[in-house]
Parts: C-alpha cells; sequence; structure tokens
C-alpha cells in the first residue's frame, strides 16, 4: 500500500515508518497539518494515518477539508492520544474511517490499515437496499432518505449495509464488529461511535427513527410505523 503519515512527532512517525517499510509499504510523511492536506489532495494514497494534533491546521480541520472541500475520499485512521467518546465520535463525524489511540502497537496499526483499505476497495453487490423511505445504492455508495442525500464514511456505510440486507432481524453487536474488524476487534467505544455516526445521518428530527437499539441483544433497521 502507498501511505501517508501525516505526524508532527519525528520519533513516530519514524518508528511507523520503520516498521511499515519492511512489510512493502511506500510511506509518506507530512509533519503539518497544511503540508499533510496538499499531499493528501495532490498524492494517491490507500489509507492516511493522521494525528490530531498538527501545527498549521489540526487533524479533524485537515479530515473535514480532505472530504467537503477536496472531495476525497481516502481512507483515513486516525491516531491520537484522545481517548473519550466524544474524541472518538467528533473524529468520525469529521471523516475518518477508524481510530487507534496512543500508545499502540505496531501490528495492529498495520492490521486497522490493511483492514481498511480492503473495506475502500470492496465491490458492492449490484443492487437497491430499501427500507421505508431510506435507499442504499450498494454499487455506487449513494445513500438516500426521501429526497435527502447522505454522506457516510465507510464504516458506517458497512454497518449500514449490513443492517439493511437483514432489516428487520436484529443483528448483535459481535455480528457487527466481526463484519466490520475480523479478527481485530477495537476498544468497546468504537462500534458505538459510528452507530452514533450513521444514526445522525439517517434519523434526523421530525423523522420517523430507522436505526433502533435493543439493549442487551443488538441492532436494527426497521421502520416501526409500518404495520
Amino acid at each position: 500500500m502507498r501511505l501517508l503519515i501525516i505526524e508532527d512527532n519525528p520519533d513516530i512517525a519514524a518508528n511507523l515508518t520503520d516498521y511499515l517499510s519492511p512489510h512493502g509499504h511506500v510511506v509518506d510523511i507530512a509533519g503539518d497539518g497544511i503540508t499533510g492536506l496538499h499531499l493528501a489532495v495532490t498524492g494517491d494514497y490507500d489509507v492516511i494515518v493522521l494525528d490530531l494534533m498538527l501545527p498549521g491546521m489540526d487533524g479533524l480541520t485537515l479530515c473535514r477539508k480532505l472530504r467537503s472541500a477536496a472531495g476525497r475520499h481516502t481512507p483515513v485512521l486516525i491516531l491520537t492520544a484522545r481517548d473519550t467518546l466524544d474524541d472518538k465520535i467528533m473524529g468520525l463525524e469529521a471523516g475518518a474511517d477508524d481510530y487507534v489511540v496512543k500508545p499502540f502497537a505496531l501490528r495492529e496499526v498495520e492490521a486497522r490499515l490493511r483492514a481498511i483499505a480492503r473495506r475502500s476497495q470492496a465491490q458492492g453487490l449490484g443492487q437497491l437496499l430499501r427500507v421505508a423511505d431510506l435507499s442504499f445504492d450498494v454499487t455506487t455508495f449513494q445513500v438516500t432518505r426521501g429526497e435527502r442525500r447522505i454522506e457516510l464514511p465507510p464504516i458506517p456505510l458497512k454497518l449500514l449495509e449490513l443492517l439493511m440486507r437483514t432489516s428487520p432481524r436484529v443483528v448483535s453487536k459481535q455480528t457487527l464488529e466481526a463484519a466490520v474488524w475480523g479478527n481485530h476487534p477495537p476498544d468497546s467505544d468504537a462500534l458505538k461511535a459510528h452507530l452514533h455516526v450513521l444514526r445522525s445521518a439517517i434519523d434526523k428530527p421530525g423523522e420517523a427513527p430507522l436505526l433502533h437499539t435493543l439493549r442487551g441483544i443488538g441492532y436494527q433497521i426497521a421502520d416501526h410505523e409500518t404495520p
């Protein structure tokens, strides 16, 4: 894979490069947010590794600009010391795809990078999924609710696809985690954060809720207003 590491700590950047390069990855490094955004927009990368605390431009702003202003959908893995659920939700809502907290194991980082790359390269199954007025074209990754277009990062998209394919059945937390992360499940807050992003996108105020949490059982996308 070709990777871009945007990290202002030279020791961390060097450790990542020294580990990833012998594993067959090509690594570019940016030490500040402005340079990082420039490389992310002009380069062709499989995954971007992004720190949040950066000189010039912080990581959240960089990620938002990459998604909205530049329209680039390169997968982003955030590496940061911020470990609260609110921090994770902010990162995911800014457009990141996954989140690893410092200090981290280099093997885990590479496993996450490979998993993100596989998900981003996966092809849709060529069908339109519908639940109530929510639709998901898995060939184009276009999600709409009524006339409203919905933009989602890859992991919430994956969760949405699984939940819509199994609707109205309930899907357990363990099944969702396995579908997204396989044998490398994240910490306990990660799935909750991605589902928060999904719910905030598809269930707006005034709309009948479609994403439901059944405590202790799992999650479901269903139209409970339909008899």
